[in-house]
């Protein structure tokens, strides 16, 4: 086992001693320990060798599908504040690619049923060590989520041991929920507050019990543009539109502030196993409050709570769990946007809407009517929007948009344009040519030839537990997580995957036909010649199209 100290800059290995595990963990077990993925596995390793069970035996329980609390009664009383950094579904080693890190695998079996060597036990030490290291790393690119839940804790005076739990769990616990059955999930109503006409038929679509099903969907037109209405949420939008307004026109991008949990307070659709009803009032107004003085950091753990409860209406296992609620919350959020955007219609063209906003294009003398209808549906709904003005609009769809105001400021939505960061660097070449061609007017060749990083061509691909293997040039692939690049060079292969022995090998999705691998650090490494960048200019084109953005 390795241990680092960052503070301390303090390296501990431990190999086949419980004695010497006890002695550390009984020195630091009030502090927080932090790891990728430790809620599920490494937490439940850690207190099994100190019960004195075989780690290998809690190993193949956990891996076998099973929680690793359900091991043994004893796992309970050992206590530990454990961190777990793992926030999405990326593997450590994915990050690590993404981060530009080595990512090469150990060459030592997991399965081997005999003693490791020394010269495997001094790999395997080398290659814990590289993993703890990078954990630091995300953790530290990941501080803002830590220093949230933490929050949570502070502000709410919870024991430093709920650290441990998820932001949904946390939430629960603050607002005193216990698990409430009901048999009521269909019971579908409408808010008493909404108005409708033209778009009747949507309210009637919720209340015709032939659409209860979690899946069903209404594909429609308002406001002369396709949408989908659903037990999820709406949206709706042109595709490959691009616009640049006229002097007299402007572009209003209208959102309503902290949608579902003002529902949930508004029309009494607050999970039924909340018992703390004003408190989660007092949480959503202080919320508000701190937005209005612009106080973000303040702000943090009250917007969690808002935003974190209506989800966990919709988890079994959380004791906030109310399935008919969550749908009420929607419900109510639909209709409510489709009542206002049927009072729009007759002098604003609707761009897109989606759940709890909507961007239209108004004529500059009809803002305050604008602002006068949205007033009158605020007094009637107990809802409130907030504006933003622009100028110009390039939007694929619904969730790839650009939108830019009069200074030239943006705002992007998307895996297409979106500013991408340490943890999600994939193609960033990419997105980069895209956004300063559709911002600036800098041409796609510009901005991918002059380009001197090599980091930013990668691609990283991950072989899923779906496959076996990985595949390159003819060969098994050791490795499960592979950073690729475009080749000129013809020998080179694409990258695949194969899920068994003789099965096809299937190419990776977004990798060019003919590919280098290399997993190692990235660090001042300069552009070797055969990277293909032609084969990310034709791909940065293909996603101009994809915008409907056709350039001669």
């Amino acid at each position: 086992m390795v241990i680092i100290n960052p503070l301390e800059k303090k390296y501990t290995t431990i190999i086949d001693s419980q004695d010497e595990l006890k002695n550390y963990y009984e020195k630091h077990k009030e502090e927080i320990w932090v790891g990728y993925n430790s809620r599920n596995y490494d937490q439940y390793i850690l207190k099994a060798i100190l019960c004195g069970f075989n780690p290998k035996k809690i190993n193949d329980h956990i891996i076998s599908g099973n929680g690793g609390w359900t091991f043994s009664s004893l796992l309970q009383k050992v206590p530990l504040n454990n961190y777990d950094v793992m926030t999405s579904f990326h593997g450590l080693k994915q990050l690590e690619g993404f981060m530009g890190n080595n990512i090469k695998e150990t060459s030592v079996d997991f399965n081997l049923d005999r003693k490791l060597t020394q010269a495997e036990i001094d790999e395997t030490v080398k290659y814990c060590t590289h993993d703890v290291e990078q954990t630091i790393e995300v953790f530290f690119q990941r501080k803002n989520d830590f220093d949230a839940h933490l929050a949570l804790i502070k502000t709410f005076n919870l024991p430093l041991i709920y650290i441990g739990k998820t932001q949904a769990q946390l939430a629960s616990i603050i607002l005193e929920a216990q698990k409430i059955s009901h048999d009521d999930d269909w019971e579908i109503r409408l808010p008493d507050t909404y108005i409708l006409n033209k778009y009747q038929f949507v309210a009637e679509w919720f209340l015709n019990p032939n659409n209860y099903d979690e899946n069903a969907f209404l594909d429609c037109e308002i406001a002369g543009i396709p949408h989908t209405i659903g037990w999820g949420g709406l949206h709706g939008a042109i595709d490959k539109y691009f616009y640049k307004c006229k002097e007299d026109e402007l572009l209003v991008m209208a959102d309503v502030d902290q949608l579902y949990p003002t529902l949930m307070i508004r029309y009494h659709l607050l999970s039924r196993g909340i018992r703390n009803y004003d408190k989660f009032k007092n949480i959503l107004e202080t919320s508000l409050r701190l937005k209005r003085e612009k106080k973000k950091k303040e702000r943090e753990p009250y917007k969690k709570i808002c935003n974190i409860t209506y989800g966990a209406m919709g988890d079994k296992y959380n004791n906030m769990y109310d399935n008919l609620h969550r749908k009420l919350v929607c419900v109510f959020g639909q209709v409510l946007l489709v009542d206002l955007l049927e009072k729009l219609e007759s002098f604003c063209e609707l761009i897109q809407s989606n759940t709890d906003g909507i961007l239209v294009k108004i004529k500059r003398k009809d803002f305050e009517k604008l602002d006068d209808t949205i007033y009158e549906w605020e007094n009637r709904t107990g809802l409130h929007m907030s504006f933003d003005i622009y100028e110009t609009v390039i939007q694929k769809d619904v969730n790839n948009y650009i939108i830019i105001d009069s200074k030239g400021n943006f705002k992007s939505k998307g895996g297409y344009v979106k500013q991408l960061g340490p943890l999600d660097y994939d193609l960033p070449i990419i997105n980069e040519a895209l956004v300063n061609y559709m911002t600036k007017g800098i041409k796609i060749e510009e901005t991918i030839n002059n380009c001197k990083d090599l980091i930013k061509f990668q691609k990283i691909v991950k072989v899923s537990s779906k496959y076996l293997y990985g595949w390159h040039n003819g060969k098994k692939q050791t490795d499960k997580t592979y950073r690729v690049f475009a080749s000129k060079d013809l020998k080179d292969g694409y990258i695949g995957k194969q899920k068994c022995d003789g099965a096809t090998i299937e190419k990776f999705a977004n990798t060019p036909e003919h590919c280098f691998i290399d997993n190692e650090d990235m660090k001042d490494k300069t552009i070797p010649s055969k990277l293909d960048r032609k084969w990310y200019i034709d791909f940065a084109y293909k996603r101009l199209e994809d915008f409907g953005i056709e350039v001669n």
